[in-house]
């Protein structure tokens, strides 16, 4: 599912700028949500319902979906395991690993700013 913004997917906007690298990456880890899980990926594989008792307030819909945009942009991967019940975990992948400068940098200037 792509997130429309003014009538353009963000895939459609970032091929109309290729040359603004931060709008590039502003593509895969917009918002709120995707920081946070990031946060929470960069400690270790987790399931659906670990990141959603972390992230409170998030909607198992917006957790899908911002799952699913991750896992398609290569920034982590998804295992079904076939189980009942099903069990399902997600890893960062070496590309959503090397988001934790990203991440980390931001935690700082939280500490030192606000």
């Amino acid at each position: 599912m792509k997130r429309e913004t003014a009538g353009a997917s963000v895939e459609d906007q970032v091929q109309a700028r290729p040359e603004c690298t931060v709008e590039r990456a502003l593509a895969v880890i917009d918002g709120k949500w995707t920081t946070l899980m990031l946060r929470d990926l960069l400690g270790g594989t987790r399931r659906f319902g670990e990141l959603r008792a972390n992230l409170s307030g998030i909607s198992p819909k917006t957790l899908t979906d911002r799952l699913r945009d991750l896992e398609r942009h290569g920034v982590l991967t998804r295992t079904v395991y076939p189980q009942i019940p099903p069990r399902v975990d997600y890893t960062l992948t070496d590309k959503g690993r090397a988001l934790g400068r990203v991440v980390e940098a931001m935690a700082e200037w939280g500490r030192d700013w606000t």
